[in-house]
């Protein structure tokens, strides 16, 4: 039986909520439906990058903030199917990441929802990543399955072994080997390079790489930020947007900063290649990290496949993670696991998530 499901996610960054609609079996795509963002209200978007910035340890305010999420969800979500004349058979709700802690069993999405469901009048599948962190996994990253889907749908078997590449707020990678499937966050993505820009006032990130390829990379603080302990980790971990810090670029200029923190995340990434089970034939990047030019030419030069965006396969790298809640919805339906010890370290494979019925 295939479904009709939007899926709905905004990521670390708080840059805004991605809607996708797909229909799907959870086990094939049958059909890409439309895919949009939307921004939260400014106010949201402080409001969630100062609760995540403060690691969990001020949480006063997370009630107010997961009503100006759901909130804004709602107006999103409904806005988007009646723009495109929607009728799904359920919505993925993930909600709003501001604190993750896979060592102490936690991660916090904030949103509500049954307030959601009852909002808009529909099934809601929300909780995705609990059911992973009772079972004694990372609760994260949870895409992989719907990474090996997409290989099964649109690529076939010709490229592999291959790695989804994801660079967002965070980086992590997903390797595909036929059945097997390992992944894990690598360390930081797109952050601390934006909150570099964004810091010395030159804007949200470096739009094109165009400040970083300005600069030279400080060779020694970038060897000794390198020696990081997570980044030699063997998978499955994973990553706070917070876990890492940038704070050794200090006392850089703009562009010789950005030129290391960038640097910082290729090499990170480069490390995580060592970690495989042997060298990705194709690496497809997806986040909005496939957009700056310059980091994607420094990945070419260090990882041993082919470097592309997910595009290049038609497959949109904007929408791919709502995309993939959606399959994540499907998949409870369908009563399959999302989860499985190779991708997040669960102790036997897991369905995740809760549905939500409308109470109104």
């Amino acid at each position: 039986m295939s479904w009709s499901i939007v899926g709905t996610i905004s990521g670390t960054s708080a840059d805004g909520i991605d809607l996708a609609s797909i229909e799907t079996d959870g086990q094939r795509v049958t059909k890409f439906g439309p895919a949009t963002t939307t921004s939260y209200r400014p106010e949201t978007r402080r409001s969630v990058l100062d609760a995540a910035a403060k690691k969990g340890t001020d949480r006063e305010q997370w009630p107010e903030i997961a009503r100006a999420v759901t909130d804004g969800h709602a107006t999103a979500i409904q806005r988007f199917l009646n723009d495109n004349k929607l009728s799904p058979d359920a919505v993925v709700f993930h909600g709003q990441t501001v604190w993750h802690d896979p060592k102490a069993g936690e991660t916090i999405q904030l949103g509500d929802p049954q307030s959601l469901a009852d909002a808009l009048d529909l099934p809601v599948i929300g909780d995705v990543r609990l059911a992973d962190m009772a079972a004694g996994g990372e609760g994260a990253p949870l895409v992989p399955v719907y990474h090996q889907a997409l290989c099964k749908t649109l690529l076939g078997e010709r490229r592999e072994p291959l790695c989804f590449l994801n660079i967002g707020g965070v980086s992590n990678l997903t390797y595909i080997e036929g059945e097997d499937l390992l992944a894990f966050d690598i360390g930081p993505g797109n952050a601390l390079l934006d909150d570099w820009i964004n810091r010395l006032g030159a804007g949200e990130y470096d739009a094109g790489g165009e400040i970083s390829k300005k600069g030279t990379v400080d060779e020694k603080r970038l060897a000794r930020a390198l020696n990081h302990p997570f980044l030699s980790e063997p998978g499955p971990k994973s990553l706070d947007r917070y876990s890492f810090s940038g704070e050794f670029a200090d006392g850089l200029g703009l562009e010789d900063g950005a030129a290391t923190l960038l640097a910082f995340t290729a090499e990170a990434i480069a490390k995580a290649e060592t970690l495989l089970p042997q060298p990705a034939k194709l690496w497809l990047v997806c986040g909005g990290g496939r957009h700056n030019p310059v980091l994607m030419s420094a990945l070419s030069d260090l990882l041993s496949g082919e470097v592309v965006s997910s595009d290049d396969h038609h497959i949109n790298g904007d929408a791919l993670e709502a995309q993939a809640m959606a399959f994540l919805g499907a998949r409870l339906k369908a009563d399959l696991p999302t989860t499985f010890p190779g991708t997040t370290g669960v102790s036997r494979p897991t369905i995740g998530g809760k549905l939500f019925h409308p109470m109104t």
